[in-house]
């Protein structure tokens, strides 16, 4: 018995001898180089980021003796994640690029957490670093809530006796802090490069009362706004000094502040036609009694121009911001038709009753009922008339309500949107078999919607309808500027559409 104890020991201690001799190993038998603890070099210790968004961590990870596994935890963003690099490549590696993307969740309401990265080797050893995560990431450049719309004109008028000047409002909002504003006019040594901070808010707002030499002469106007990362946005646009512009565009504005000019996607202030040199004609629908309107050659402001009844006599129009009163509608739920000479300031009033008012599609068709023309064959297979909005084909159509006193009126319900999203539409009928170009109106532009023309290539015309028309396959993608309500108006007779925010 003594023998077989005294070998066993001796076994024991050979055993023991050739561990410390060749060093730590794990089950798979790697040995070690320099027994030393893996490094990390993390590309950053703080990211940050925003709700809703990807964060990389990245970093280069090295261990002479192999790299076995990676872990990257973070309790609070149910984060738990194990790279075993040895069952990826059959082997550990000496050099690992880590890069592993994560998405923060949208409704994340957390500010800051801490993602542990441990990296441990085939010698169980193992070594952690810490990375700071925060939802305070800035990717968003600054938004115009309120300024001139881009390559547009701003007027300064010359008038008799009087210095040309005008008052431009800028309202600017950032997602993280505005640093300072930069306005140019080209020439005017007062405007060259004028620095305001905007002392690092969410929003900012300044009015600028500009005086113009009193010359006729166009000049270069640039307004940009950073943020407190340098992040940017620009707006290049013509401060024209003249007696009387004909104004190519025209807008019929039925709010009262310069916020509800620019509070909504598109759509107000309301595009009206220009017939002639310096005439132009308003179509638009009463729904309220006593209604206030202006006409603006701007779509931003009020100010430098504005025409509405002088105070002096009110059978005339005046252009000045500050003097002009509202022309009244009197009459709810007709047309109104308003043309005006702005070169000799008179206007005419007339109006028409929604019975009158012509839609482009066929009178034998009525919304919301059967159609037994359901191919445009003279078929006698019926489908109900409805239409809407669509961002991918008629199947997918969600038809728009009819109003109870217009039929030329159409709505949605409100709808939420997000702020920096983009839409994609155009407005067709509702069909079971993706019948495209069966009635269908597209807008005159992407971007800026103003008029939805009836597209010509429509199966379904009423040849007595004398709106607008379109021969351009434009849908359109507004950009929403600010997360809320709006709602979706819809005037078949005018081929108008607006999208406005509502509490």
């Amino acid at each position: 018995m003594k023998k077989h104890f005294f070998n066993a020991t001796l076994l024991w201690a050979f055993l023991s001898l050739a561990l410390w001799t060749t060093g730590c190993s794990d089950d798979d038998g790697y040995p070690d180089v320099d027994g030393q603890a893996p490094s990390i070099a993390l590309t950053a210790d703080h990211i940050q980021t925003a709700a809703g968004r990807t964060f990389t961590l990245e970093g280069t990870i090295t261990d002479a003796d192999g790299i076995s596994t990676i872990q990257l935890q973070c309790a609070d963003l149910y984060l738990n994640k194990t790279i075993d690099l040895i069952e990826i490549y059959d082997k550990p590696l000496e050099t690992y690029k880590l890069s592993y993307n994560f998405e923060i969740q949208p409704n994340e309401i957390g500010e800051q957490f801490t993602v542990k990265v441990t990296v441990t080797d085939v010698g169980g050893r193992s070594v952690s670093q810490d990375v700071r995560i925060t939802l305070d990431g800035d990717f968003e450049n600054p938004i115009f809530v309120i300024a001139p719309t881009n390559g547009s004109m701003v007027t300064a008028l010359l008038r008799e006796g009087e210095i040309p000047k005008f008052t431009m409002n800028i309202s600017v909002t950032d997602d993280r802090a505005l640093d300072y504003l930069i306005l140019n006019i080209e020439g005017i040594e007062e405007y060259t490069n004028l620095r305001v901070d905007a002392d690092g808010g969410k929003a900012f707002e300044q009015a600028f009362d500009i005086t113009m030499p009193a010359e006729k002469k166009d000049y270069p106007m640039t307004i940009s706004v950073y943020d407190k990362t340098g992040k940017s946005s620009t707006i290049e646009c013509t401060v024209s000094v003249t007696d009387v512009q004909d104004f190519e565009k025209m807008y019929l504005a039925d709010v009262a502040t310069e916020a509800e000019l620019n509070s909504d996607v598109f759509g107000v202030p309301m595009r009206i036609d220009h017939v002639g040199e310096y005439q132009y004609q308003a179509l638009y629908y009463c729904r309220n009694a006593n209604t206030e309107i202006f006409f603006l050659p701007q779509k931003t402001s009020f100010s430098p121009v504005c025409y509405g009844l002088d105070p002096e006599n009110e059978d005339m129009l005046t252009d000045d911001p500050s003097t002009a009163k509202p022309i009244v509608l009197t009459h709810a739920n007709v047309y109104y038709k308003i043309n005006f000479n702005i070169l000799q300031k008179t206007y005419e009033i007339d109006f028409y009753s929604v019975e009158d008012a012509i839609d482009p599609w066929p009178a034998s068709m009525t919304y919301g009922l059967p159609t037994m023309d359901k191919w445009n064959d003279g078929g006698s297979t019926m489908m109900d008339f409805t239409f809407g909005m669509t961002s991918t084909n008629p199947t997918e159509v969600v038809s728009l309500k009819q109003d109870a006193t217009n039929p030329h009126l159409f709505y949605y319900d409100p709808m939420s949107l997000t702020g920096g999203e983009s839409m994609n539409f155009i407005i067709h009928n509702y069909h079971t078999d993706q019948w495209w170009n069966f009635v269908r109106w597209c807008s005159d532009t992407e971007d800026n919607p103003e008029v939805f023309g009836y597209y010509n290539g429509s199966s379904m015309k009423n040849a007595a309808y004398t709106g607008p028309t379109t021969t351009q396959d434009v849908w359109s993608k507004p950009r929403v500027t600010a997360t809320g309500s709006y709602q979706f108006w819809f005037d078949s007779h005018l081929g108008r559409a607006k999208l406005v925010r509502v509490n």
